[in-house]
């Protein structure tokens, strides 16, 4: 069948967007499923960092690529032994697939799947195969997911059965947003009552992991940017503290503020300098924890001995440590108590055809997820 797609064909583009146009709108040729693969007609799809950074060289991936991972959508027909999924079904994407199989699938972290971290670099389905054509040419799925397309064959593995009474751009942010921000919460730090926390980077993920943290119980918390306005909306979602990262000394502001640092401080901006604050304002005993995803040539430092004389820890969190199958309800489950506030991340909605606009938004930090409706 044709599908109408945005295709990244050359990354590291100029800004703005919008003049250099990374994304083309193209149709292209999309294959039935096969063994263990769902066809989706893509309802909703955010616009993540996650794809910004492959769109701006930062994360290196094979082109020509349909982008997109973080969406929901209905299934329209299911492959050859896919029996937990049917017709009609809505679904959400999961921008890691599980194999089952590997020893970290098996120990309870899917996460960290070894067959799902190889194909996603490979730009190919969990099976390996790629379904989606132009002409002769191949095109390598994003994240095993692809979600910027009307329709989409992905892996039963990266999906996650959802109910039918959720708005579908609001059921596409469990996907990435909020399973990866609340889940290096409550999963990764498992943060306790009455805890401390800060939050380094207010982006989507930054501030899933704000309202993850008021929902935990969290006394105080510390919301960090460069943006004024996101520094505003952390307050409304529930954010004690606000400072601009842009003072040459926020650190110790935030420590002097703070009596000494923070149990728990969450990097969520994927960049050094943002890792170096999130360390310096962690406390004495206290623990780092980082979703962000930097170029992989980045490298952070800090003083060696303060691991040892302070007691500190260094944490990374990748999907939030989550089991996806068990979380994402869970975390549904909560939004529908009104214990996540997910709606407040949601900042427009847009067509397809805007996404190079959209992606300027999200690059300028204006943005906190940017919502594609078909």
């Amino acid at each position: 069948m044709q599908v109408k797609s945005a295709v990244l064909r050359q990354s590291g583009l100029d800004t703005p967007y919008s003049t250099s146009r990374p994304i083309s709108i193209e149709k292209l040729e999309l294959d039935p499923p096969q063994q263990g693969e769902v066809l989706i007609q893509m309802k909703a799809a955010s616009l993540c960092h996650s794809d910004l950074s492959v769109i701006n060289g930062s994360r290196p991936r094979p082109l020509p690529m349909a982008l997109g991972h973080e969406a929901a959508g209905v299934v329209v027909e299911t492959g050859v032994g896919v029996e937990d999924l049917h017709p009609g079904d809505h679904i959400v994407c999961v921008f890691v697939p599980s194999c089952g199989d590997c020893l970290p699938c098996k120990e309870g972290r899917p996460a960290l799947c070894e067959k799902g971290a190889a194909t996603n670099n490979a730009g190919t389905l969990l099976s390996g195969g790629k379904r989606l054509h132009a002409g002769k040419e191949v095109v390598n799925h994003h994240l095993g997911v692809s979600a910027f397309s009307e329709y989409a064959v992905v892996s039963s593995h990266s999906l996650v059965k959802v109910e039918k009474d959720i708005p579908f751009e609001k059921a596409a942010l469990f996907g990435c947003a909020v399973i990866t921000g609340v889940g290096a919460v409550v999963n990764t730090a498992a943060i306790k009552l009455g805890n401390t926390v800060a939050i380094v980077g207010l982006g989507g993920v930054g501030l899933s992991a704000l309202i993850g943290a008021v929902s935990a119980g969290a006394s105080r918390i510390v919301a960090v940017d460069l943006n004024e306005k996101k520094l505003e909306q952390a307050k409304e979602l529930g954010a004690t503290d606000t400072f601009n990262s842009r003072d040459r000394d926020v650190s110790d502001q935030i420590r002097e503020a703070t009596g000494g640092g923070l149990d728990y401080v969450f990097e969520t901006a994927g960049a050094v300098p943002a890792m170096e604050v999130a360390y310096r304002v962690t406390k004495r005993g206290g623990t780092t924890v980082t979703t962000g995803l930097p170029h992989p040539n980045h490298h952070f430092s800090f003083p060696y001995v303060s691991l040892t004389a302070e007691e500190k820890t260094i944490k990374g969190s990748y999907v939030g440590s989550c089991v996806p199958h068990r979380d994402i309800p869970r975390f549904i489950h909560l939004f529908k108590q009104r214990r996540l506030q997910v709606d407040k991340l949601m900042t427009e909605i847009i067509t397809l055809d805007e996404i190079n606009e959209g992606f300027d938004k999200l690059a300028k930090g204006e943005s906190s997820r940017i919502i594609i409706s078909f």
